[in-house]
């Protein structure tokens, strides 16, 4: 079994900031947030980093996005030529903080595999991550935004 490069979707490869005008304030339209998933534009950098680990790494896809946004999130990986990787999503009644969710899936991926990096853009869940002893890099190619740490780490939404 091949090493696992696991990354993070929104802020890492999809870019959600012409949607964050939904939850920027309140109240805060989550099903227009939510519903303009399809429509993010890719993150060259974060796309090319996924196409360099991918070449010796099984990738996983771990994203605090609902459940409910699976097809969704699938279609746009395949639509923007993103490498094929098992995708580990919030459960839609799970408003944890993100790096209290990413931390339980990630102590349960390295139980059956050897994590070789996570890449993930929430500061939050960096830290948390390399507290845990996970070996993280923090994907800072996009100015991380004060509304979509609320989301992520206050609201558990994303």
């Amino acid at each position: 079994m091949r090493p696992l490069a696991v990354f993070d979707v929104d802020g890492v490869v999809a870019d959600v900031r012409h949607r964050l005008r939904h939850v920027a304030r309140r109240p805060k339209n989550w099903a227009a947030f939510f519903a303009a998933a399809g429509r993010d534009s890719p993150l060259t950098a974060g796309v090319d980093l996924a196409h360099e680990y991918a070449r010796d790494h099984d990738l996983v896809w771990l994203t605090g996005r609902p459940e409910h946004l699976r097809v969704v999130t699938r279609r746009w990986l395949t639509e923007h030529g993103l490498p094929d990787g098992r995708l580990l999503m919030r459960p839609q009644t799970d408003r944890r903080p993100a790096r209290d969710f990413k931390s339980d899936q990630l102590r349960r991926l390295s139980a059956a595999a050897t994590i070789a990096v996570v890449v993930d853009d929430d500061p939050a869940v960096v830290t948390r991550l390399k507290r845990d002893g996970f070996p993280v890099r923090l994907a800072d190619w996009v100015p991380y935004e004060r509304s979509l740490r609320e989301a992520q780490e206050r609201l558990g939404r994303t």
